[in-house]
């Protein structure tokens, strides 16, 4: 049997939560893992400057990794035979070498003084640290490229639960890292926080390419003439496949790097930027069963759409409940507790982020709907539309920002949560336009 008729045959008889749980599972370790890193770089020497590097340096790193990270859709989605999986791979692996050597780039003192201090405005103390933090996330973006491309292999082989795994090696790397970094090298706590996702990125990698080294040996064995899919599929239609989705990452991840521009110009930008990882890390705990649905729909959504209707209430299901339990959280005195306690913020910090966390208490509904959406548009190869909507979405969260900073006299961080629940609403209206107009043509 080949990978595309066992991951097709798989997908119904498991059931969507069946199939969803595992991908879930491993977006939730990840989403751990901010928490965790914050916690011990709130634990450290100037925790309230490192924390704010340590969120300079990742929102810097993603925007780098941004092209790769889709490539978990793109396999999951064109790796039906050995002969896609032949030229995707050649697709990915270039692309790997690219976001490499633009991280590289990056890393140079003058290029990232550049940046820091003249672009996003950073004090000097924080951008120094979050330079000395950033050489640590070298390999990070080709190494996340790399165990996407067979992380997707694996969700379209019907094996979840094997991405799962492949994160625990991940967490439990970081860990060990973070610990061995702050413990015994003494570094300081946005390098700890850099070296420790550095290293398990890789680890995760490495590992993920052994876990799914079956459904490789089985498409290898695949003659070109024997891959219809495959052999119709060149670079050009790659490309115009991919770069949507790239795009779409990229501007997606642009957000974050763009909050902090917005925050270092705003009132409060110290405590503003400190807040920020702990603020959106719990956010994110909740956002993670509606990222993990993107997956889902494109494994599970079948050619001719007889699946749609049950993914659409599975994922209504899963933006309600995700939503009622971040609120749970920040609308109670649980918040304080998470912050303090859990996350290490001073008490003066853990006030000052209590509001910012109420204010984006939609996100992880908003985080569903659009992962449907998308996860339909990548699964039907009609991309494009999925690339302006994040443009809508980006366009419109500037402009919140920008109007809040003009005429709304608060902190910067509690812009955050009106300009992206704004930017999720236009992104969602967006692509909900776009589907409809291009089922009509």
């Amino acid at each position: 049997m080949s990978l595309s008729t066992r991951s097709a045959a798989v997908s119904p008889r498991q059931g969507l939560a069946r199939f969803w749980l595992p991908l879930e599972a491993t977006w939730l370790m990840m989403a751990a893992e901010g928490p965790f890193l914050a916690a011990v770089i709130a634990r450290l020497a100037a925790p309230k400057e490192n924390l704010a590097a340590y969120g300079v340096a990742t929102s810097l790193a993603w925007i780098v990794e941004a092209p790769i990270v889709m490539m978990l859709s793109a396999s999951n989605a064109l790796c039906r035979d050995g002969a896609a999986y032949r030229k995707l791979r050649r697709f990915s692996f270039a692309l790997n070498g690219l976001v490499t050597a633009a991280m590289a780039v990056l890393i140079t003192p003058p290029v990232f003084k550049l940046i820091a201090r003249h672009v996003l405005g950073l004090p000097s103390d924080i951008s120094a640290l979050a330079g000395g933090s950033m050489i640590f996330l070298v390999l990070w973006p080709g190494a996340i490229g790399y165990r996407r491309f067979y992380q997707g292999i694996l969700i379209r082989d019907g094996r979840p639960h094997a991405v799962t795994w492949g994160t625990v090696i991940r967490l439990v790397t970081m860990a060990a890292t973070g610990l061995f970094l702050a413990l015994v090298l003494r570094l300081p706590g946005a390098s700890v926080g850099a070296g420790a996702v550095g290293v398990g990125v890789v680890a995760e990698g490495a590992a993920s390419r052994f876990m799914a080294r079956h459904s490789v040996r089985a498409l290898k064995r695949q003659r070109d003439e024997d891959c219809p899919f495959g052999r119709a599929l060149t670079l050009s239609s790659i490309r115009k496949f991919y770069v949507p989705l790239a795009l779409t990452s990229f501007l997606s991840f642009f957000i974050n790097p763009l909050t902090t521009f917005f925050l270092a110009r705003g009132r409060h930008p110290i405590e503003s930027l400190a807040v920020l990882p702990v603020v959106l890390g719990l956010v994110f705990i909740f956002r993670t069963a509606g990222i993990a649905l993107q997956e889902v729909v494109i494994a599970c959504l079948d050619d001719e759409g007889r699946t749609k209707g049950r993914l659409a209430t599975f994922t209504l299901r899963v933006g309600l409940i995700s939503t009622a339990g971040l609120a749970v959280v920040v609308l109670t005195p649980v918040a304080r507790l998470w912050y303090h306690s859990v996350s290490g913020l001073s008490l003066e910090l853990a006030a000052f982020a209590v509001l910012p966390g109420c204010l984006l208490v939609l996100v992880p509904l908003l985080e569903a709907v659009l992962s449907y959406q998308r996860g339909v548009m990548v699964k039907t190869r009609r991309t494009g539309p999925v690339g302006i909507a994040v443009g809508a979405q980006l366009g419109a969260t500037i402009a919140a920002f920008a109007a809040g900073l003009a005429f709304v006299p608060v902190p910067g961080v509690l812009l955050v949560g009106p300009a992206l629940t704004l930017g999720y609403f236009a992104g969602n209206a967006a692509l909900l336009f776009l589907r409809r107009l291009v089922s009509a043509v």
